[in-house]
């Protein structure tokens, strides 16, 4: 098990790009062709319709900086925050929990997101390049 504690620097990496990219492919729709069914599905839920854009930005603008792996731990926080109240508001994670088939993007994402802010972007990150060992993964530090 210890040979696996050599990857987390590649598996942060691929966590983020994966998570990056998704976050991307979801947010971009928002601002153009799925427009109107995203401001629709936010109405209903219970939200303002400026929050398309919101999360939009949030999504597209987060994606790329995750995979970039800058200011990682506050995207991850604020992407794992917007995932937890889509599956609140527009998935009814609440009201029918086992309907896992209606919240499992918003979960995966969500979990992924918050993982990345706790772990931070690893060492293969602009973080790392900027900020130092501390402002990329604390939990690869040695424990002894």
């Amino acid at each position: 098990m210890h040979h696996l504690e050599k990857l987390r620097p590649l598996a942060l990496l691929l966590l983020r790009v994966g998570v990056g990219v998704v976050f991307m492919h979801n947010g971009y729709p928002k601002f153009t062709w799925e427009k109107q069914s995203s401001m629709h599905e936010m109405v209903q839920s219970g939200l303002p319709v400026y929050f398309t854009y919101v999360a939009g930005a949030l999504e597209l603008g987060g994606g790329a900086v995750l995979i970039t792996g800058l200011f990682t731990r506050l995207v991850g926080l604020l992407l794992a925050g917007e995932m937890a109240i889509a599956m609140w508001k527009a998935e009814h994670i609440f009201t029918n929990p086992l309907a896992v088939n209606h919240y499992e993007l918003a979960l995966t994402l969500c979990v992924g997101a918050f993982a990345l802010a706790t772990f931070g972007a690893g060492p293969i990150s602009l973080d790392r390049i900027f900020f130092g060992k501390q402002g990329s993964n604390r939990g690869s530090k040695s424990r002894g």
